[in-house]
């Protein structure tokens, strides 16, 4: 009989990521800010003596969004379902992730980091600092990826219409953030993706990002997003209770989409 593990946080992931949605696959590819905030009574004021000297760490952390385990999963690059053990899926026995990060500066018990991708509010477990000569495996074979295709990488200039610019204002007025997650998005191409909900015809486009579609044109390496529009029907938006609606009734109202 194997022993029962009790695991207590060491801190918490501050990051402009609230959903699974917007987190990027890899930290590697996310050149994005956040902080590491320990926490206060646990002595960790001197645990971190001597962290600032290294330019990248591990942190292990929980899944704390994942809800169940799934023995077999569908990567965003395979075609076919993997056991969960052979991907980085976070539907694990023990949902426990590791990334690497690049440490920027120390201050007290708050670690400011760059390339980030663990959603806002992850628990962190350990740091562990990256050992370049003992981390680096050089040569190391990369299991199914090696035969299937690579990541995309952002390629393409993203910009707003002035008519795009008006409706994303009235959005993020009411606290929504769109601007960053659709620019991500739509920097990796038109094309339909595993990560992005779009359908595509000839050079204009449609991105479904959660209730909001997002139309776009294409032309060369440049992406222009002519509009926005709400993602429910007008049925729904004249009869659901729901309050989450509202912002989605008022948008219609006033940009008539």
């Amino acid at each position: 009989m194997l022993p029962t593990l009790t695991l207590e946080p060491i801190g918490v992931v501050r990051s402009p990521f609230l959903e699974a949605a917007d987190a990027p696959r890899q930290a590697c590819v996310a050149d994005v800010a956040g902080r590491i905030e320990l926490v206060a009574g646990r002595h960790l004021e001197d645990a971190v003596a001597d962290l600032a000297h290294w330019s990248h760490l591990w942190v292990v952390f929980w899944f704390h969004k994942a809800r169940d385990y799934r023995p077999k999963v569908l990567p965003p690059r395979s075609r076919i379902r993997r056991g969960v053990l052979a991907t980085r899926s976070p539907h694990r026995p023990n949902p426990i992730g590791l990334s690497a990060v690049r440490l920027e500066r120390v201050e007290g018990l708050v670690l400011h980091v760059r390339d980030l991708d663990m959603l806002d509010g992850t628990p962190v477990l350990d740091l562990k600092p990256y050992v370049p000569y003992a981390d680096i495996v050089a040569g190391a074979a990369s299991g199914w990826l090696d035969a299937g295709p690579r990541d995309p990488g952002p390629s393409f200039e993203v910009a707003w219409s002035r008519a795009a610019e008006e409706e994303l204002a009235f959005v993020e007025a009411a606290g929504v953030r769109l601007r960053e997650p659709v620019a991500a998005r739509l920097a990796l191409g038109p094309q339909p993706h595993a990560y992005r909900r779009i359908t595509l015809s000839g050079d204009t486009g449609r991105l479904a990002y959660k209730a909001w579609r997002v139309s776009f044109r294409v032309s060369e390496r440049r992406i222009e997003v002519t509009g926005l529009a709400t993602g429910y029907r007008p049925r729904e938006l004249a009869t659901s209770p729901d309050p989450a609606l509202e912002l989605h009734r008022r948008f219609a109202a006033r940009f008539g989409r």
